[in-house]
């Protein structure tokens, strides 16, 4: 199964992307990267005879994956090209992606805007020693110093 999923993978990359890198994970899918359209398309064995799971993501900046937004299970028998037609499916709703949600920044709105969905972090007055705190100092003052006065006397 592993030698016929690399196959398939192999030729649907081809069709998908000119560039391409194809990689083995350790769970036994085969993995095609397409870094220029910044997606990746996982195929993994499942259960069923013939049938494959097939994922698709997003390559995020710095090289990373981000998880699968998308996934369909199709049958291997099935010709290369519908197997394509379901990867191109899949990667037109990675593209799309989930509508955002409630405070995150939407990724085509100008930064100036970003800002200023961003709640403010609340300022600090003044960096100085506030007066509470100069009264704990004054009285651990005074406790040292009546320690000392009263060694003192002791002796």
């Amino acid at each position: 199964m592993s030698a016929q999923l690399r196959d398939t993978a192999g030729e649907l990359a081809e069709l998908l992307w000119r560039e391409h890198t194809l990689y083995r994970e350790r769970s036994g899918s085969v993995v095609i990267r397409g870094a220029h359209v910044e997606r990746w398309i996982s195929l993994s064995p499942t259960g069923g005879q013939d049938q494959v799971l097939i994922r698709a993501g997003r390559i995020l900046d710095g090289g990373t994956t981000a998880p699968a937004r998308s996934e369909a299970v199709a049958s291997l028998t099935v010709g290369t090209s519908e197997l394509a037609a379901v990867c191109r499916s899949l990667l037109a709703e990675t593209a799309a992606g989930p509508a955002p949600r409630n405070g995150r920044p939407r990724p085509g709105r100008p930064k100036k805007a970003r800002a200023a969905e961003r709640p403010r972090k609340p300022t600090r007055g003044s960096r100085h020693t506030g007066l509470a705190s100069w009264l704990v100092i004054l009285a651990l003052v005074g406790v040292v110093a009546l320690f000392v006065r009263n060694l003192a006397t002791a002796f």
